[in-house]
């Protein structure tokens, strides 16, 4: 099997949307990743870290907020898509009509229900190793929040515990129970 190419992906991309396919593609070492849709607690979590993130960054013009569908070419030339990622304005001033050819300031993968933590773990790693200033592995299983740095151990956020991020947002802050999906009673779904 010959090593492919971010051109390959982008043709295998083009074919999959051609064909009615939704999945979303990464380039790791040459070979090319199918990742299909998340599970429906993973992308409310998702939404909600991106409207949380983005309230906070979005008026203070600090950067960009972005979803599973913003690809990264890393320096490894790997094609990295995480589920949630922020950029400092000053290091994308624009995005460009492409791929981001740089590494987030920030990577956050939350474990769907197949996923295994020890590969999620890895990838944030990786981020963390190739520039990416912190990593956050959400896992709604456990209801933990695992923050990484590159200066640091990883450390374990539970409920009644606050995320915060002040290297990248200073003040900002989110208690780790907001990030799971509510339960609705009844009462609350009558309009």
């Amino acid at each position: 099997m010959s090593i492919m190419t971010v051109r390959d992906l982008e043709q295998v991309q083009t074919a999959f949307t051609e064909a009615g396919l939704d999945y979303q593609l990464e380039l790791e070492n040459g070979k090319i990743s199918i990742i299909g849709p998340s599970d429906i607690v993973s992308s409310e979590i998702s939404s909600c870290l991106i409207a949380f993130l983005f309230a906070w960054i979005n008026p203070r013009r600090w950067g960009r907020v972005f979803d599973s569908a913003g690809g990264f070419i890393m320096p490894d030339t790997n094609l990295k898509a995480p589920d949630v990622s922020f950029v400092r304005a000053s290091r994308l001033l624009q995005s460009p009509r492409y791929f981001g050819e740089l590494v987030p300031d920030l990577v956050v993968e939350i474990k769907s229900q197949s996923d295994k933590i020890k590969l999620i773990a890895a990838k944030i790693l990786k981020f963390i190793e190739l520039g990416a200033v912190v990593g956050i592995l959400i896992d709604p299983d456990e209801e933990t929040v695992t923050i990484y740095r590159s200066t640091s151990e990883p450390r374990v956020l539970e409920n009644g515990e606050i995320l915060t991020i002040p290297e990248l947002f200073p003040g900002w802050e989110l208690p780790v129970t907001e990030l799971w999906p509510p339960i609705f009673t009844e009462e609350e779904t009558q309009i």
